[in-house]
């Protein structure tokens, strides 16, 4: 693996704005979302929306990745993301969830997800990834990539790789009738075959109106996600698998998670709609 250093936390710009005429998720402004006590299964119109959103956050996820070179700074790539989807209308649904003070989330090497941005310098071998959502219609779409950073070892590659096919696999074993677990049973094993770690504390989740749905989707089969999957149900499927173990510690920011060992991870994302034979992804640029 890559001999880079570890990374340490850097400084914060100011929180950026967003025009007045966008509308802002019920969240903003409170210390945290009202409960979701809606239908996991979502109408017509809502997908609709949620295509609109999604397309919207893989773009403005595409816009930043085209700045990703040694020498930039994570805060950077925020800004590109927090402009895209404001001059598209949509507002960064993780500006003020919970307090967080950015646009999108920059993981860097052994952050396994929720890295703030700041001003964290890319170097040449770093691994990045990018979680964006964007909120536009009154829905939300939320999707994330790992991306190399110049040159990068074969190990940290690798990795990217096969966390990105992880998550094909996955989505191509969504089938209206099976248990919600099948998903992080595809996950698992594969992942296994290289000695990799599986995250399990940071999960899929369901995503419609809310962010974070309630519904929970892990990444390894845990044999209590029986959740029928049906038609028309919403959800994110992203798994984080790492180098080593997929226990983690907290940066004292209360967000950035990082692998206990410090070892690399990566993720890949997208948001999901059940349909009677499968999963349309609804984050396609």
């Amino acid at each position: 693996m890559s001999g880079q250093s570890l990374l340490v936390p850097g400084e914060l710009s100011p929180i950026r704005s967003v025009p007045g005429n966008i509308r802002r998720p019920e969240y903003v402004g409170k210390p945290a979302p009202t409960p979701y006590t809606g239908a996991e299964v979502q109408t017509p119109e809502t997908i609709e929306a949620m295509r609109i959103a999604g397309r919207i956050a893989a773009r403005a996820m595409a816009e930043a990745a085209k700045l990703i070179t040694p020498g930039v700074t994570t805060d950077e790539l925020d800004r590109v993301a927090h402009d895209y989807m404001c001059d598209h209308g949509a507002y960064p649904s993780t500006l003020g969830y919970r307090g967080f003070p950015k646009s999108l989330c920059t993981s860097v090497n052994e952050v396994i997800c929720h890295g703030i941005p700041d001003s964290t310098v890319l170097r040449d071998g770093d691994i990045v990834n990018l979680d964006v959502t964007a909120y536009i219609g009154g829905v939300h779409g939320d999707n994330n990539a790992t991306y190399l950073v110049g040159d990068v070892d074969d190990e940290s590659r690798l990795l990217v790789e096969r966390t990105r096919e992880s998550l094909d696999r996955a989505i191509k074993a969504v089938r209206p009738g099976r248990q919600i677990n099948i998903i992080g049973r595809v996950i698992e094993s594969y992942a296994k075959r290289f000695g990799y770690g599986v995250v399990r504390d940071f999960t899929g989740h369901g995503i419609n109106s809310s962010f974070h749905s309630g519904l929970i989707v892990p990444h390894y089969d845990s044999p209590h996600a029986t959740t029928l999957i049906q038609p028309g149900m919403t959800f994110t499927i992203e798994p984080m698998l790492t180098l080593g173990t997929y226990e983690y510690d907290m940066w004292d920011d209360g967000w950035t998670v990082v692998t206990k060992d410090r070892k690399r991870t990566a993720q890949f994302e997208h948001t999901l709609a059940v349909t009677d034979s499968g999963a349309e992804i609804l984050t396609l640029p």
